[in-house]
């Protein structure tokens, strides 16, 4: 009998993942356009549905589903300006975020080959981003 090895194990499981997300959140607390998009003041809560969300994704833990639900990721999205402009931003956050935790050239290219599909599925707009000082849509589906 053959063990499998899932992605989430062979790069380093949990630990990893918090890396990842916490690299990444840090590019957005900063960003004017996606900033507003996280109405909490605390980006924590954001921060451990992307970790539980990219954990069962690559064969870790199944406490997303369990707490969550099906991710449905595009239509947790709907409520979101996605629009190119914040797709690439995201995008350039995570990909920061990706080059910090300094994964295997192998693994690295799957995770980001991932990534980049996922962030152009959730373009729901061509509409330019919102103006400073409107209102922000609420965060309830993340």
């Amino acid at each position: 009998m053959t063990e499998v090895i899932t992605f989430y194990e062979e790069v380093g499981g949990h630990d990893t993942f918090v890396r990842l997300v916490e690299a990444f959140y840090r590019g957005v607390a900063e960003d004017e356009v996606l900033r507003p998009m996280y109405p909490e003041e605390d980006l924590g809560p954001a921060a451990h549905r992307l970790t539980m969300f990219l954990e069962q994704y690559w064969g870790g833990p199944t406490t997303y589903s369990e707490e969550r639900g099906h991710p449905r990721l595009r239509m947790r999205h709907v409520p979101f300006h996605v629009n190119p402009d914040a797709r690439d931003r995201w995008l350039a956050h995570m990909r920061a975020a990706v080059d910090e935790i300094g994964l295997s050239p192998l693994h690295e290219a799957t995770l980001w080959d991932y990534l980049q599909r996922a962030a152009f599925a959730m373009v729901n707009t061509f509409e330019p981003s919102p103006t400073a000082g409107s209102p922000t849509q609420p965060d309830t589906t993340r």
